[in-house]
This record gives structure tokens, sequence and C-alpha cells, in this order.
């Protein structure tokens, strides 16, 4: 195990780990010792990222489930609450599932608003509440959620998605003042432009998205967030790093 196991005894959730910054964030969590439960809707995808954590010598449960409904939510609670390598608890959760979608107000596919808010906003908003109820009464607990540097600075090229990353900076940090009394964690995390599937997803291509995008050279792989991620969670526990914006260094907007 390549990194140092400071979250041995932990037991992390993680949500949209079948790629990009999730499974990321995943083997990294499992890398410094923690039981990792992973979910996300490709059952497929999620068995072999269980599969590569455990080959690696971690442990990993993978739960396929939609983020954005409420039954799937609980059942991913249920399912790491009675998994016994994971010691019958959590103490992490990473809020990364969600999905993008190109253009702003006017020209966004308005037919995929409702389904954009369902996963980014209200799935994210349910499990953050279901979380931080569990971890208040634990008085500990991490919860890591992932914004946009679009959710902070608005982009007409991403605007509609922009929205649903600002609401869950908003919401973040209203659970945080709601928690921090009870010894619980809130951190939001900001990746500027990240190479994954998301942009495909999303409806990006070279003209509305690759031209502007090369001007800023060299862009993150997904690890780069998730090893900002391992060292929000490894910091003192009287340490509370509320929000991290995490740009590559050529990247002039958004």
């Amino acid at each position: 195990m390549e990194k140092q196991r400071c979250l041995a005894g932990k037991t992390a959730i993680v949500t949209g780990a079948s790629s990009g910054i999730g499974q990321a964030t995943a083997a990294t969590l499992a890398r410094a010792g923690a039981a990792v439960v992973i979910h996300a809707r490709r059952k497929d995808r999620l068995d072999k990222v269980a599969g590569e954590i455990a080959a690696q010598g971690g442990k990993a449960l993978a739960v396929p489930g939609d983020s954005g409904v409420q039954a799937d939510i609980d059942r991913l609670l249920e399912k790491t609450l009675s998994w016994n390598d994971g010691g019958g608890k959590y103490d992490i959760v990473v809020i990364n599932a969600g999905r993008g979608l190109a253009g702003g107000i006017l020209n966004s596919d308005e037919s995929q608003w409702q389904d954009l808010y369902q996963i980014n906003v209200l799935g994210a908003a349910r499990l953050m509440r279901r979380a931080a109820q569990y971890m208040v009464q634990r008085k500990s607990g991490d919860i890591v959620a992932l914004g946009s540097v679009a959710g902070r600075n608005i982009s007409p090229f991403s605007g509609f998605y922009g929205s649903s990353k600002f609401a869950i900076g908003a919401l973040a940090e209203a659970l945080r003042r709601e928690v921090c009394p009870h010894g619980v964690r809130v951190s939001l995390a900001m990746p500027g432009v990240v190479a994954s599937e998301f942009q495909t997803v999303a409806g990006y291509n070279e003209e509305n998205f690759g031209k502007a995008v090369a001007q800023f050279g060299k862009i993150f792989e997904p690890q780069t967030i998730a090893d900002a991620i391992h060292w929000l969670l490894t910091l003192p526990p009287h340490v509370n790093v509320n929000e991290i914006m995490i740009r590559p260094t050529g990247q002039t907007f958004p």
C-alpha cells in the first residue's frame, strides 16, 4: 500500500466511484487504510474497481445504485452499516456523484434540467442529511462534497450545471454550521478542469470545450483531486478546511 495508512480503522463511502474522481478517491482512501464502500449506477464498472482495490490489499464493498434516488441512498447506508469488514459504521462520506450539462440558461437542453438537479442537488442533499444525522450522534465524522469552480465562478458555457454546484456550496456551508458543534467536519472541494468521462457525458466536444481548454496547458487527472480530498481528511480533528478550490495553473476561467 503506497500511502501511509493514516485512515486505518475508518470506513469511507464514496459515490460516483465507477470512474473519474470518485474511482481515484476510493482507491486513494483504500491505500491510506480505509475500508471503502463504493456506489455508482454501473455495476460492472463498480465491481471492477472493488476488485482492483482488493488486489492491492484493500477492503471494498460495491453497492450499485443511483445517487439521485432516495431508496438507493438508504440502501447504500444500510449496506454500509451491515458490512462487517467496515466495522458496521462509517466515518467519511465523499459526495461525488453528479453529472454535467453543456450550455447556459438559454441554450442547454431543458429536458435534462430536472435529472441534473435530482442527482447533483437533491440526491446530494439527502445523503448529506442522513450522513450528518448519523455522525452527529457519534460526535465525529467527515463529509466532503464535490463542487466545481463553475459553481463559484458561473460560466455561460455551463451555466445551468454551475447553478447546481453553486447550490452544493450553499448546502455544504449550511450543513457545516449545523454540525460543527458536534465534532463533524464538512468540506467543499471545487475542482477546475479534470480530464475524465464527465465532459463527454455532459455534451462537451472539441468545438465547445476542447479548443477553450487547450490554452490552459496541462490539465488535471482525477488523482490530483483525490489527493486533495485525502489531505482534507487527514488533518487534525480540530482543523476543518471548509473550502478548497483547485485549478490547473494555466486555467484562466472559470
